[in-house]
């Protein structure tokens, strides 16, 4: 794959399968040095073993949270920035859908807390340090189910949008308003990050055969499985990751949503910079972060 990413050190959430964990092995044969976060240990060992396999000679670390929690994602931050000198891209990538709704210890909707915040509070830990390191990159995976439905700041915890049904589960419809903050997110963080060296951008990778949805339950996997049969190989769910965080085509492009390697444009709903401005001050009120 080429030398382009080393020296680089790659951060990166939900990358012991599935899309992440192909992208992360990709820029590791490109020469970065990857940082993980996960959650299963067993799993985490494997996927470090795997990443030394491809790169030799690199100390590829791993570290470990429940990224559903806000102390959780702003302890593992704030370790990771203190133990790396410089970060290059930060791959927010985890992520999952739930049949019903569930709580966090927080009080957050659980897809909220895992598909949003989580996001949004790695970034924010570790953005002095990307800025530090700039040129630096910031790529988010969202997902053409942002176009579902539009998102209500006054239910982001979905206590009215489980009441619904799309698809035989309103789980579909919760989805796909955490994907919608991830464009609004990234669209935001991109006009903040204006100047700085560091660019935001974010991504539909296609729908993709990995363990995605298979922790749902139900009629809702069921539903999942069947349409896997029609999906994409995680390699190929993981090309726009790898090449938005490591083409030099897209060195100076900040602020766009991605699908095959090329920017294309979400729905109107997800081109809102009104919506993704308060979305960004209700989400930093809620993890009590100085906006």
């Amino acid at each position: 794959m080429g030398e382009q990413m080393q020296g680089k050190v790659v951060v990166i959430t939900g990358a012991t399968s599935g899309i992440g964990q192909v992208a992360a092995e990709n820029l590791a044969g490109m020469g970065a040095r990857i940082v993980q976060i996960a959650r299963d240990r067993g799993r985490g060992e494997q996927a470090i073993r795997r990443l030394t396999s491809i790169h030799p000679g690199v100390e590829h670390t791993i570290h470990y949270a429940d990224m559903s929690r806000m102390s959780e994602m702003k302890r593992v931050a704030a370790e990771i920035a203190q133990a790396e000198a410089r970060i290059d891209v930060l791959i927010n990538n985890a992520g999952a859908l739930f049949r019903t709704r569930q709580l966090t210890e927080d009080g957050l909707e659980m897809t909220f807390a895992l598909n949003h915040m989580a996001y949004f509070l790695l970034t924010d830990g570790l953005r002095e340090r990307l800025v530090a390191s700039a040129p630096a990159r910031v790529v988010s995976t969202s997902s053409d189910a942002h176009r579902i439905a539009p998102l209500d700041l006054n239910d982001l915890q979905s206590e009215k949008a489980y009441r619904g049904s799309w698809f035989g589960s309103p789980g579909f419809k919760v989805y796909g308003r955490s994907k919608l903050c991830n464009i609004l997110f990234t669209r935001e963080l991109a006009r903040r990050l204006a100047g700085t060296g560091v660019t935001a951008n974010c991504l539909h990778p296609g729908f993709v055969a990995t363990r995605f949805g298979d922790q749902s339950g139900g009629f809702l996997s069921s539903l999942i499985g069947f349409a896997k049969r029609f999906a994409i190989t995680p390699q190929k769910g993981a090309e726009t990751i790898t090449y938005l965080a490591s083409s030099p085509e897209v060195e100076n492009i900040t602020g766009q949503y991605f699908y095959k390697c090329r920017v294309t444009q979400p729905n109107k709903n997800a081109q809102d910079d009104e919506m993704a401005r308060r979305l960004w001050e209700e989400t930093a009120r809620l993890a009590s972060i100085s906006n």
